[in-house]
């Protein structure tokens, strides 16, 4: 699948949203799954990041085994339906400027990267269960799972 950064139908996934789907005893097991099966139904174009792709590999190998995040690794970098974002250079440090400004809400580096290709990409919507998506200014995706307030503001 051909990645348009410019598509307004694309939707940034975020670790929660792998978690979730893979882990039946994730909080957001049902979310995710569902979540998942829109994304497929609607025929979203399904982005994520190598900096996400990392932060799920290693939660799944920890609390499930190395052996199933490998699985779910062949998975996820053979998939047709996903295209997997790399930052360059100039990205993570606009990342850590990022990750400076917003140090008092504890997000992750890893947020921060995200944060910024989804700009670079124009990419509005992230299907994550993470509250720092919102507060830095995106919509998180899809509202209809109550996971967020009608609005969430941007910080200044």
């Amino acid at each position: 699948m051909r990645f348009d950064p410019y598509w307004l139908g694309s939707v940034f996934v975020d670790t929660g949203a792998f978690l979730g789907r893979h882990l039946p005893r994730d909080s957001y097991h049902d979310e995710a799954t569902q979540g998942w099966a829109i994304l497929r139904k609607d025929a979203y174009e399904i982005v994520t990041s190598s900096f996400v792709v990392d932060e799920t590999l290693t939660l799944l190998g920890r609390r499930a085994s190395y052996a199933f995040a490998a699985e779910r690794a062949q998975n996820i970098y053979t998939s047709k339906e996903l295209t997997i974002l790399r930052p360059e250079e100039g990205d993570e440090l606009a990342a850590l400027a990022l990750f400076k400004k917003y140090a008092d809400q504890k997000v992750s580096f890893t947020d921060c990267v995200s944060f910024v290709l989804m700009r670079r990409y124009r990419i509005r919507n992230a299907f994550t269960f993470d509250l720092h998506f919102g507060l830095a200014g995106f919509e998180l995706w899809p509202r209809g799972f109550g996971m967020l307030a009608e609005s969430t503001p941007t910080p200044g």
